[in-house]
């Protein structure tokens, strides 16, 4: 690719002007709405849906006019999108674009991103190609990282098998010494979704280059400048460390310390511990400790010790682990056959007639925040700091965090329902409807529901916690000028419903109402008398499900899932759904309000617990051993 192509009066004007239209929705987001993913496209306005798909389709377009085909949309952050293709040479490429809707001062972190990039020249690195602009439009080409990334992976296996991760550890443990020589660079964000894995040819490649920097200390501490000139000409007062994803950075690092080569080792530690216990952040360590997942000894050891409280065994697990793994290679570890996972809670199966696209919506969250602690990163400006944290989990305990991770981590399966957990003095109780469309993710699910009920038991608290799962492709969007006119609906919209059987197994005497549970104090909009009564009209058809009002200030969604359980009721049903659409002129102010409905009060109770008994790779793989997970 030559830069003049790049500078295409076509590709300028188009992907330029397109991409300056497409963002997320531009009117300020609910803070406590959507756990820490990002908006589905389908929960866009309509308007902002289609420029969306057309600036991708555009990009595609302008890649393919120079040469690119096979091309695809791999990834998106708060920073930018990722394509990728292959060239006349059957090369692949992937291709980083910044959003030109964020200031400039922060697009330009792409080009400093290629410059960082540059300085690696590392077999488990893929390299920079290229960086030019479209007009205001950075773009960086790199090589692309052949295999899967970890963070799908896990999704789809569960966790990896412990040789899997004792060779991710040994070629992490290289790419570290190797950033550590010389002048030391900080990766700064090293997470399963940034490191690609080739399972046939074992081989790891890290990217996305976005947050590093040259460190400021060394693993000792000390200042980190090539000679006494640079040290004084250098700022070692201001940290110039980035914003790495909060699951699995460590505190240092999202408390603005100077950067250091421990961060990396942090995310090395963090990651290695995820993909290993099937989790999305390295907040569970305290309940599902490294040495309850089925790990080597020695390894589960290391990890425990890497992810402490105390700095000073953080820091010798870290240089213990980096020596280590010079000898890991010596570890001969067969895969042991799995044992069927068994749900914690039931988890249904329904026939996959449609595409799924779930997203979660949760509440009552705010008693698991401590609150008397100040946020430590209060001041802190930073666009991944807004997306992953500050609005879902500042001021919670670590497990408390690793519990909402892992509600959000159920919600990347194909499924729909809803969860009512309660923490009392006795135990915890769980009432559930999760059902399942795509069958091939069951053990995988089974695997994250268990882990959030183990979680879950960890906690020291007295509350309630409930969260909906949806298909977005179901959810209704109405639009209006002004704040001043009331929301219109089409008389022929109507809320999607299935019809279906109750399961079997439950207790039919239980009814588990919208209303049990009161009010919900995290919700903020008030709705009209009109809907509250049809709402006490449908509570008493048997159903399950959940209906969701978002309001924006000129925008309106109507977030469903349900299924009748009675299929005698469907025309008394459907008419009471199509009354509550008809009185959402009437809805005033913005805020969220959701309603759910168990089909049963089928709770299953747990006993509180301090964490997971220790379980360790057998020391002889031929005798068979007790899984206590299983």
């Amino acid at each position: 690719m030559s830069p003049t192509s790049m500078h295409s009066p076509t590709s300028t004007s188009t992907i330029d002007s397109a991409s300056s239209q497409v963002s997320a929705e531009p009117t300020p987001q609910l803070q406590h709405f959507y756990i820490s993913e990002e908006q589905s496209i389908f929960l866009l306005k309509a308007n902002d849906a289609r420029k969306h798909r057309a600036w991708i389709r555009l990009c595609k377009q302008q890649l393919g006019k120079l040469g690119y085909s096979q091309l695809e949309l791999v990834g998106k952050g708060a920073y930018g999108f990722v394509f990728a293709g292959v060239n006349q040479h059957n090369e692949s490429h992937v291709f980083k674009f910044s959003r030109v809707t964020l200031p400039q001062s922060v697009q330009d972190r792409l080009e400093e991103e290629a410059f960082m990039l540059g300085q690696v020249k590392h077999p488990n690195v893929p390299p920079a190609i290229k960086f030019a602009h479209a007009g205001k439009q950075g773009i960086l080409v790199m090589a692309r990282a052949p295999g899967e990334d970890l963070e799908q992976l896990c999704l789809k296996r569960g966790p990896l098998p412990p040789h899997m991760v004792m060779s991710i550890a040994r070629q992490l443990a290289h790419i570290l010494q190797y950033l550590h020589h010389g002048r030391p660079l900080v990766h700064g964000d090293i997470k399963p979704s940034n490191l690609v894995y080739d399972v046939k040819a074992d081989h790891l490649s890290l990217i996305d280059w976005g947050s590093a920097v040259f460190a400021q200390r060394d693993a000792q501490g000390n200042p980190v400048n090539g000679n006494v000139m640079d040290l004084l000409s250098s700022d070692q007062q201001h940290t110039n460390a980035r914003m790495g994803d909060v699951y699995f950075i460590g505190d240092e690092q999202l408390n603005g310390a100077l950067s250091s080569t421990r961060f990396d080792e942090q995310g090395v530690a963090a990651t290695l511990y995820a993909i290993a216990s099937g989790q999305a952040s390295r907040f569970g360590s305290q309940v599902i400790k490294p040495t309850s997942i089925g790990l080597p000894i020695e390894l589960a050891k290391t990890l425990d010790a890497m992810l402490s409280d105390d700095a000073a065994t953080r820091n010798r697990a870290g240089d213990y682990f980096l020596k280590s793994m010079l000898h890991s290679h010596r570890l001969h570890l067969p895969e042991l056959p799995k044992t069927a996972l068994i749900e914690e809670i039931p988890i249904w199966e329904l026939s996959q007639t449609h595409d799924v696209e779930t997203v979660i919506y949760s509440s009552r969250k705010s008693f698991l925040k401590e609150h008397n602690t100040e946020d430590p990163i209060e001041k802190m400006d930073d666009l991944q700091l807004e997306k992953y944290y500050r609005n879902f989990m500042a001021g919670m305990g670590d497990t408390e965090k690793g519990f909402i991770a892992s509600v959000g981590r159920i919600s990347q399966y194909s499924i729909v329902g809803g969860l009512a957990i309660h923490w009392r003095e006795t135990g915890v109780f769980v009432d559930s409807n999760l059902a399942l469309y795509n069958a091939d993710e069951r053990q995988a699910l089974i695997l994250a529901v268990n882990n959030m009920v183990t979680l879950a038991r960890g906690i020291k608290r007295i509350g309630v916690f409930k969260a909906c799962f949806f298909n977005a492709r179901d959810t209704i969007h109405l639009e209006r000028e002004d704040t001043s006119t009331p929301f219109i609906i089409d008389p022929e919209l109507a809320l999607p419903f299935e019809v279906g059987s109750a399961p079997s197994l439950e207790d039919k005497s239980r009814l588990h109402s919208y209303f049990e549970d009161g009010r919900d104090p995290d919700e903020n909009l008030e709705l009209p008398g009109e809907i509250m009564t049809e709402l006490a009209w449908i509570n008493k058809i048997h159903h399950t499900g959940c209906i969701i009002f978002e309001v924006l200030p000129n925008h309106m969604k109507i977030h469903s899932y349900l299924r009748l359980l009675n299929p005698r009721k469907q025309a008394d049903f459907r008419a009471s759904l199509s009354r509550i659409l008809s009185h959402v002129g009437k809805i005033q102010g913005k805020g969220v309000s959701g309603f759910m409905k168990l089909p049963y009060k089928n709770t299953r109770k747990f006993s509180h617990i301090n964490c997971k008994e220790e379980y360790f790779y057998p020391k002889n793989p031929k005798v068979k051993d007790l899984d206590p997970r299983t």
